[in-house]
């Protein structure tokens, strides 16, 4: 584990992701919604959240997502902030079993955190595919683009405009 923790609020920016409909809450970014104001039930300071956008699934589900970040603040670590996440994703019907990448109400992600770089068997910190991520960049830059990946040291704003600048088409080749 590295990093540093002190009785000082800690910063997390969280992923959020539904791309099912669920009985009394409503379609993807209804879940979304619900999903920020259990944030706030759940004690953390919301200290600002991104649009919520539409993206293609990863893997095998079929259903588009609504996707989400938002920047939140608690006194706590990443392993109580995991378990809290992890809590609320259960409050919206989330069980963690089968099939990776499957259609689901609700997926919460710590994405990075004030601290720097966290390592545990259950947490990564930076979340380990963010940067390939245009789903998760789009949100957390408009949010926090100045935020540094501790890995790389690119703000949110760089790695996102890596990620989706357009790119020219391969010249062809000679003779071929």
């Amino acid at each position: 584990m590295r990093g540093h923790l002190t009785e000082a609020r800690q910063r997390y920016l969280v992923a959020l992701g539904s791309n099912m409909r669920v009985s009394g809450v409503g379609n993807p970014r209804a879940m979304i919604r619900a999903a920020m104001a259990a944030l706030e039930h759940e004690d953390f300071e919301v200290l600002a959240v991104s649009p919520i956008i539409t993206s293609a699934p990863v893997g095998p589900s079929q259903r588009c997502y609504a996707n989400a970040a938002a920047m939140v603040e608690t006194a706590e670590g990443p392993q109580q902030v995991l378990a809290r996440l992890q809590r609320i994703e259960r409050a919206f019907g989330r069980r963690r079993r089968g099939q990776r990448w499957r259609a689901r109400p609700l997926d919460l992600d710590i994405v990075l955190w004030s601290g720097g770089i966290w390592a545990s068997p259950a947490l990564s910190v930076p979340h380990p595919l963010f940067r390939r991520r245009a789903f998760v960049l789009g949100p957390a830059a408009s949010i926090a683009p100045g935020w540094r990946d501790p890995v790389t040291g690119l703000t949110l704003a760089q790695l996102d405009a890596r990620l989706t600048r357009p790119r020219a088409a391969p010249s062809p080749r000679p003779g071929g």
